[in-house]
């Protein structure tokens, strides 16, 4: 059996977009996103206002844009694709981290899934593959919605390098998280690494391809995806397989990926490989196999986060877990 394959970079601003055409390359993008079929940026917006490492750098999305039309694909078939939440305003946040402005530059269509798409019931999108989820039909016994648009389309996740508070490290398998999940994904959050695990099965059911590019030129460590340290890192990373791609950033970041519960999951399922020995680097391979000694999140958590984990995870679940599905737990 092939080893998943994960490209690795080191890039400059002066090279970073053409580093992005050979990143994506090296990981046979090509081989996975058809270029007869509609393809989803599927943009990833952690806080509305600018702080490196958190969100989709406009270079990411510039250097992906033009790496699809450098290589053939039809820019009327390309649109960049944003989700809302209850903490972040889109519109605010496409607009302050300048994705906006990338999108109108290269004419591609701006599509924000909540307010003009049609979505459609995870039973009558997936069928009998919902037998199979580890958690997502008890958290939403009655089914839950997802953006009827994605069935077929190919889609490309921009995650950055960065740490969560909920799952440790975030990256390709949580950049879906937004996309497939209405204002209610917020109940998922006791379960959330078996949430990634089924999202990462619908992904592979629906989409015509998956692919991930990831940025590395500035990381963030601490209690992420906002509270973040962000440290200039300058790589870039580029895979098909989503399990592979987070697990070699959380190598990167310090990490043993196998001890995150949702790569585990993943690889014990068969979604992907997470175990670094079974990995192929390909480009830069010392890049590769940088370690950052990354602290991580749960040493200096905010306020919100420490109330969150106690809410979740600590002694205040079982006093407080019947409201996380009312409007007293919006988050």
């Amino acid at each position: 059996m092939a080893k998943s394959k994960v490209a690795v970079l080191r890039t400059t601003p002066a090279t970073a977009i053409r580093d992005y055409h050979s990143v994506m390359n090296l990981a046979g993008y090509q081989e996975v996103i058809a270029k007869d079929a509609d393809t989803a940026l599927k943009v990833n917006i952690s806080w509305h206002f600018f702080f490196p490492g958190s969100s989709t750098t406009p270079w990411q999305l510039d250097g992906v844009i033009r790496a699809l039309t450098r290589d053939g694909y039809d820019p009327s078939l390309i649109h960049a694709c944003h989700n809302r939440t209850v903490v972040i305003d889109a519109r605010l946040g496409e607009r302050e981290n300048k994705q906006v402005n990338v999108v109108n530059a290269h004419g591609l269509r701006n599509i924000h899934i909540y307010e003009t798409e049609e979505w459609i019931n995870i039973r009558e999108a997936v069928g009998d593959l919902t037998k199979k989820f580890t958690c997502l039909n008890e958290v939403y016994p009655k089914g839950f919605m997802i953006p009827k648009r994605f069935i077929g389309e190919n889609i490309i996740h921009l995650p950055t390098v960065k740490t969560h508070v909920f799952t440790t490290t975030t990256g390709a398998m949580k950049n879906a998280f937004g996309g497939l999940l209405n204002e209610h994904r917020h109940w998922t959050h006791p379960v959330i690494h078996e949430t990634l695990v089924d999202l990462l099965m619908i992904q592979k059911h629906i989409h015509r391809g998956v692919f991930a590019v990831m940025d590395g030129t500035f990381a963030g460590d601490g209690p992420g995806p906002r509270c973040m340290i962000p440290y200039t890192k300058n790589v870039i990373l580029a895979s098909a397989d989503q399990v592979a791609i987070d697990a070699v950033a959380a190598k990167l970041m310090g990490f043993d990926p196998m001890a995150i519960k949702f790569i585990r999951m993943a690889h014990d399922l068969g979604l992907g490989c997470g175990d670094p020995r079974d990995i192929e680097i390909a480009g830069d391979t010392s890049a590769g196999a940088e370690n950052w000694h990354f602290v991580g999140p749960f040493e200096k958590m905010t306020f919100a986060s420490r109330m969150q984990h106690k809410i979740y995870w600590g002694r205040m679940k079982k006093h407080v877990e019947w409201s996380l599905k009312t409007v007293l737990a919006p988050w």
